[in-house]
C-alpha cells in the first residue's frame, strides 16, 4: 500500500519517489487500504521524512492518500520546492489530507522554515494556497505556561545584494568574421 503523499510546499520530485517505511511492526488491511506502523517508525520519500512512534496510513478509492503520525513528538521534514532550505515540523499529532493537500499539527505544534519559526497548540497549512494558520492553547497563559499564546520568530530578510562573483574575462572568438556593413550604415 502506497503511504504518505509530500506536505507543505515540498519538492514536487519527491512525489514520484518510492516510500520507504521502517518500523517495529506493522498491521496492514489490504481489503481496508490501511497501515498501522508502530515502534520507532521513519518514513522517507525523497526528501521527506517523518518519523513518530505509531504512524496510520489510508487510501481512498481515487488514490489519495491520508495519514495520522503520532509522537512525543512527532516529526517532518522536507526540502522546499525552488529553495535550498527545508522546513520542518513537531507535534503530538499530526494529521495529511493528500486530497485536500493539506496538514494538521496538534498539540505542542512548531513549524520552522529556515530562521523563521511559529508555534502554538495547532497549525493548519494548505500547501495548494501556501495558506497557514496557527491557533493557542484554550489554557490561560501564565509565566509557567506559555502554551496559551502563539508564538512566532520571523527573521529580518537581507537587503544587501548578494556580493558579485569574479569579474570575468572576455576574449575574442576565434573563426567569426567580422559583421558586413549593410549598405547606408557606417561605423564611426
Amino acid at each position: 500500500m502506497a503511504a504518505l503523499a509530500a506536505p507543505v510546499a515540498a519538492e514536487k520530485a519527491d512525489r514520484d519517489k518510492p516510500v520507504n517505511l521502517e518500523a517495529d511492526r506493522v498491521t496492514i488491511d489490504d481489503a481496508r487500504q490501511k497501515a498501522l506502523f508502530e515502534g520507532n517508525v521513519v518514513l522517507t520519500q525523497g526528501t521527506l521524512q517523518i518519523r513518530g512512534d505509531r504512524m496510520e496510513v489510508r487510501q481512498d478509492k481515487e488514490g489519495f492518500q491520508y495519514g495520522i503520525t503520532w509522537g512525543g513528538p512527532a516529526h517532518f521534514r522536507q526540502k522546499r520546492e525552488g529553495y535550498d532550505e527545508y522546513i520542518e515540523g513537531w507535534a503530538e499529532r499530526i494529521e495529511y489530507d493528500g486530497r485536500a493537500e493539506s496538514m494538521q499539527m496538534f498539540n505542542r505544534a512548531q513549524l520552522k522554515r529556515g530562521q523563521d519559526e511559529v508555534r502554538g497548540n495547532y497549525i493548519s497549512y494548505d500547501a495548494k494556497s501556501e495558506f497557514f494558520q496557527v491557533t493557542g492553547g484554550a489554557k490561560d497563559v501564565t509565566p509557567g505556561n506559555a502554551e496559551g499564546r502563539v508564538r512566532a520568530v520571523i527573521q529580518p530578510r537581507s537587503k544587501e545584494k548578494p556580493p558579485a562573483g569574479p569579474p570575468v574575462s572576455l576574449k575574442p572568438a576565434e573563426g567569426i568574421a567580422v559583421p558586413r556593413e549593410e549598405p547606408g550604415t557606417r561605423r564611426k
